[in-house]
């Protein structure tokens, strides 16, 4: 069941705040429609500051990837059950830095498969670091915190078309040693956006107006847990403010996200949906690896 929010008549346009809420309730459908959900933090946050060491791009496409370029609701993976009951094999959690460094490369998805006609990124991969929000509110990168094993990101863009712009995206993949690090994660990430609601990422770039949101587990059918963030992105050829899509799921000790910077001509309702299948993708390969 949503919740209806009820704009105000606008004397010339809907206020921040009201586009964020709209974005969000379309979140909850659309993720729950699409069965996709997944960072921006490695793209979105911290994309000036590089580390790690970049390797080859996966090559394996992945099944039921969509025939267009452009988001569609058809190209979700699967059909959804009425509740989520996966359960890690125990023997397939990664326990080592090594084991987990070969999940997250196998999950990572590769332009042509998140959508064909997606391209990469220039820099493209991010290994082996973490995404840190000091109290200035500027992202920056640090190591790994001692309970994560790994975590790999990769930058991937929609290329502007047919009069739209380019749509900047982000795919991250971490496992840490343990379901409740995994958790704390997602709690640490709702509340970056109450301490910082307007976030520099360096470069000229910069969210504004965020607001985060755990997904209610009803709604989710293919993770443990879900949220969704939303608000406004600037930054040097965003041609204006543009809209700001940004998801993070957990299956047991792994998490998944993905995060989407809107350009000119790409409604927020496009942003989504490609964050959902994006989403949806990742999940599925995790549940391969672990199962």
């Amino acid at each position: 069941m949503f919740t209806v929010f009820r704009l105000p008549a606008p004397a010339a346009r809907p206020s921040r705040a009201a586009v964020t809420a709209v974005a969000v309730v379309t979140a909850v459908a659309v993720l729950a429609g699409c069965g996709g959900d997944g960072e921006r933090g490695d793209t979105a946050k911290g994309e000036t500051a590089e580390g790690g060491t970049p390797t080859s791009p996966n090559a394996s496409a992945t099944p039921n990837a969509s025939a267009s370029a452009e988001p569609s609701a058809s190209s979700s993976v699967g059909a959804l059950p009425d509740a989520y009951d996966f359960t890690p094999a125990p023997e397939r959690i990664p326990r080592t830095a090594a084991q987990a460094r070969a999940l997250t490369r196998d999950v990572v998805l590769a332009p042509a498969d998140w959508t064909p006609g997606m391209v990469r990124h220039d820099p493209y991969e991010t290994a082996g670091t973490w995404p840190v929000l000091p109290d200035t509110c500027v992202w920056t990168r640090g190591k790994l915190p001692d309970g994560v094993l790994d975590s790999h990101n990769r930058r991937i863009d929609l290329p502007a078309k047919d009069g739209k712009g380019r749509v900047l995206g982000s795919v991250t993949v971490t496992v840490h040693r343990d379901e409740a690090g995994a958790e704390r994660e997602l709690k640490d990430t709702v509340q970056e956006s109450f301490r910082c609601p307007v976030q520099d990422l360096g470069g000229g770039q910069k969210l504004d107006g965020l607001m985060s949101m755990h997904i209610d587990p009803e709604d989710v059918k293919n993770a443990d847990a879900t949220l969704f963030e939303a608000g406004t992105y600037s930054g040097p050829a965003s041609d204006g403010p543009q809209g700001y899509v940004w998801t993070k799921s957990r299956i047991g000790p792994v998490t998944t996200a993905v995060s989407v910077k809107g350009a000119k001509g790409r409604t927020t309702k496009d942003l989504i949906r490609l964050a959902a299948e994006a989403g949806a993708k990742l999940l599925y390969r995790v549940e391969l690896e672990l199962k």
